[in-house]
């Protein structure tokens, strides 16, 4: 390039060179002035492309020239003279081949451009008319891609082709069409402008579409649109708070007497009566007929003075108006203390004092709640007793009662023997201690006095006329000594079927002819086996504690009794099973009536009673679980195992020697260890428990009953059943493995309604009965200890994961197996 400066004859082709930019630039300014001002980056393109070109032409010019000047000095002056002359622009020079050069005129050139120029036309044609379409849907104003302008000039294009095909170096128009088509491409990006209306249409369905399709899936999701609440001019200040002011500051009063008396209620006009307000009170306070009574007065006076009526007339008008109203006030006065005598003086007065017919509704709910009583007897109604003169028993039963020191019945005497006497079937539940013998024993007495002699007659060959099953031998022991008591004086005979004792004695007995039989279910079953027992004419049947006698295991044996039985059940129809005891207590028919008495009802024992009692009368004494006796002081000592023997014998050393104490252990043979380790310390005790024969457990017994010693060591042969009187403190050496056992263990003492206390030691081995035996003290109102109440086994149940998802203790075996 520095010979081409130097080399005056080069200044032509650096002169062409700047007037091809120059031009460029003209033809930009013109195609902006005509179409508007271009995109930047299509003016840049075109100066590039035209830079490019005149170096290109550059470079030519100088491979032309030194041809030139070799030309000149070979041939001589003929060369240089040519060399002088003004030369003509040097061609364009490109590859024909892979070692041809091919130089092309600027008529071959601009042929070339303008071949090209008509090849992009073509190309470009169809998106023109789509433009020209939405240019004419827009509008004269112009759509938003022709940046705003009007409508083109008519032969505009043809003016610009025209320049554009005279003009040298087609490239430009190649660049310009490239930049217009990615502004246009821009544009329609940017908002869609320059699009035809069914490309408009269908993005507004595509949108539309979307939205539904987001609509549905917030319905799916239940996202809610959260609308913000338009909060009312009333309700705007409703929060804020308001001061207080004083009454006189109230100017409604003034303006509206109706404020003065806004209280006063008038129902029927003065007539009617508010409720749950006394009526003699709103009685003394009514004016109605009174007011009623002046106004009619005086219209009569207004009457009599419009017919002149004279005043002498007036006045002995006068007189009887008073004289009535004077009446009607004593009247009222009257009726008022009639009322307050009538209506006071029997509902001050106590169930207690008034008779049966004067028994209200209201009288027998606070009767129920006086004894904790709930009853549920089916359509018929049923009346508890008051007292024992309205059980309407035989004489000779009458007299024994008295004679057994009963003045009132307990609360499940009350309630079960008028139930009973109306030959129902029964399902009672009732603490311990609460009398439940007397309830069935005596309705079942009654019974059999009711029934025809020939019935009594027959029993050393169809059986006994009623039966009652326990669950343990000192238990059905006890029921037949009470039994044996009712009956004296009423020809009745009685006897007991437990195991323990010569089956053949009992064999005897019941040959004889027996009208009741106490046993227990294993021993009864083998009567029945052995031919010793039938029972074809026993209509009558009772089970004691017969959640105990499930838990034994007797509820195989007590089906089999049950089902030996003869008699006809009544039907499941409640209305028909009513009619049916009706027609048995009047003696029209014989129908099978069963009772059971139980302190808890677990699963087995409703499934026995839904099989064998038909439309039962439900009663319960206390709370649902009858067995949490709240009068019984329940103490715990927390120990050890060495701990517990000097433990047991400081609680039974006792300043009152009539105290009696029963020790519970859970095995027999801790029992007796027990037993010789409290003689070695001087305190004399007995021992009852399984192990021992029939007749040293009723020795046991008896010796404790009379005084002979005042401790017991038991199992819970002694937990169930046994009523031993003037039992002052239960211990409970071994903690039971279940609370049940634990509620009948401390249920032999505060029996009758007598308070008692309860004592357990425990250790950290009875761990996993700390939470039911901390519910237990909770449900019983009864003070929890902290060491129970904080101890880790007491959160949870047994068997349950704690927070760090350990298992807690597992509950132990109700049956306990010793190591060999």
């Amino acid at each position: 390039m520095s010979s081409l400066k130097r080399d005056h004859e080069n200044g032509h082709v650096v002169d062409d060179g700047e007037q091809q930019v120059k031009r460029a630039k003209m033809d930009v300014r013109e195609e902006e002035k005509e179409a508007g001002p271009p995109p930047e980056e299509a003016l840049r393109i075109a100066e590039i492309a035209a830079r490019a070109e005149a170096r290109a032409a550059a470079r030519a010019s100088a491979t032309g020239s030194n041809g030139g000047r070799d030309a000149g000095g070979n041939g001589g002056a003929g060369g240089i003279a040519k060399g002088n002359d003004k030369l003509p622009p040097l061609p364009t020079l490109i590859e024909g081949g892979a070692h041809e050069v091919k130089f092309l005129t600027k008529k071959q050139r601009e042929q070339l451009a303008l071949q090209k120029l008509q090849e992009k036309r073509a190309a470009e044609a169809p998106s023109v008319k789509r433009t020209g379409m939405a240019m004419k849907d827009v509008g004269k104003g112009g759509s938003a891609g022709d940046g705003g302008m009007g409508p083109p000039r008519p032969g505009s294009h043809r003016d610009r082709d025209g320049r554009e095909g005279s003009r040298e170096g087609g490239w430009r128009d190649g660049a310009r069409g490239r930049a217009s088509d990615r502004g246009a491409r821009e544009e329609r990006e940017r908002g869609g402008r320059g699009l035809s209306r069914e490309e408009r249409e269908r993005e507004r369905l595509e949108r539309q579409r979307q939205e539904e399709l987001q609509a549905l899936k917030d319905h799916y999701l239940g996202k809610k649109e959260v609308k913000r609440r338009v909060v009312k001019p009333s309700e705007k200040f409703a929060r804020i708070f308001q001061f207080d002011w004083e009454a006189s500051e109230d100017t409604s009063r003034d303006s509206n007497p109706l404020y003065n008396q806004r209280l006063e209620v008038t129902p029927l006009f003065g007539r009617g009566y508010v409720a749950g307000v006394d009526m003699r009170e709103q009685r003394k306070t009514n004016r109605y007929l009174e007011a009623l009574t002046l106004r009619r007065q005086e219209e009569e006076r207004r009457a009599e003075e419009e017919a002149g009526v004279s005043r002498g007339d007036r006045r002995d008008k006068e007189e009887e108006r008073r004289s009535f109203m004077e009446d009607m006030r004593r009247r009222r006065e009257a009726e008022a203390r009639g009322m307050e005598r009538a209506t006071i003086g029997v509902l001050g007065q106590h169930w207690r004092d008034k008779s049966l017919e004067s028994m209200t509704e209201r009288d027998w709910r606070i009767f129920r709640e006086d004894f904790d009583i709930s009853m549920r007897v089916g359509r018929q109604r049923v009346l508890p007793l008051r007292n024992w003169e309205e059980a309407n028993l035989p004489a000779s039963l009458r007299k024994t009662v008295e004679g057994m020191g009963w003045k009132e019945p307990s609360p499940i005497q009350r309630a079960a023997i008028p139930v009973g006497m109306g030959r129902r079937d029964i399902i009672g539940i009732a603490e311990t201690g609460s009398g439940k013998t007397g309830a069935f024993a005596i309705p079942m007495i009654n019974y059999c006095l009711t029934l025809p002699a020939e019935h009594r007659t027959r029993t050393p060959e169809e059986g006994p006329l009623a039966l009652v099953m326990a669950p343990t031998r000192e238990l059905a022991e006890q029921i037949e000594a009470q039994v044996a008591i009712l009956i004296e004086g009423t020809g009745l005979k009685s006897c007991s079927g437990v195991g323990g004792k010569p089956i053949e004695d009992q064999a005897f007995a019941l040959r004889e002819g027996v009208d009741i039989l106490i046993g227990t279910p294993g021993r009864l079953k083998d009567l029945i086996d052995s031919r010793y027992l039938v029972l074809n004419q026993c209509n009558y049947i009772v089970l004691d504690e017969a959640d105990r006698m499930v838990d034994m295991g007797f509820e195989e044996q007590v089906v089999a009794v049950l089902d030996t039985m003869g008699g006809l059940l009544k039907s499941e129809n409640e209305e028909e099973a009513d009619r049916q005891a009706d027609a048995a207590q009047k003696g029209e028919q014989l129908y099978r009536v069963t009772a059971m008495f139980s302190a808890t009802m677990p699963p087995a024992v409703e499934r026995i009673a839904r099989s064998y009692l038909r439309a039962p009368a439900t009663i319960k004494i206390g709370e649902a679980n009858s067995g949490k006796n709240k009068r019984i002081e329940q103490r715990l000592i927390f120990t050890t195992e060495p701990g517990k023997r000097k433990a047991v014998v400081d609680l039974l050393t006792s300043p009152k020697k009539e105290d009696k104490f029963i020790v519970f252990v859970n095995a027999k043979r801790a029992c007796d260890v027990l037993a010789r380790h409290l003689e070695q310390t001087r305190i004399s005790c007995g021992i009852l428990h399984g192990g021992k024969s029939q007749d040293q457990r009723e020795a046991s017994l008896e010796a404790f009953r009379n005084g002979v010693f005042t401790v017991l060591v038991a199992t819970d042969v002694a937990a169930r059943g046994l009523d031993i009187p003037d039992v002052s403190h239960v211990i409970n050496y071994d903690m039971p493995a279940k609370i049940e056992n634990y509620c009948h263990r401390i249920g032999r003492t505060g029996r009758a309604g007598k308070e008692g206390l309860a004592t357990t030691l425990l250790t950290e081995n009875d761990s996993e009965v700390f939470h039911d035996l901390k519910n237990y003290l909770e449900s019983t109102d009864m003070k929890v200890p902290p060491e129970l109440g904080k101890h880790a086994a007491a959160q949870q149940a047994p068997g349950t994961r704690n927070e760090d998802g350990k298992i807690m203790g597992q509950k132990r075996d109700s049956v306990m197996y010793s190591k060999r």
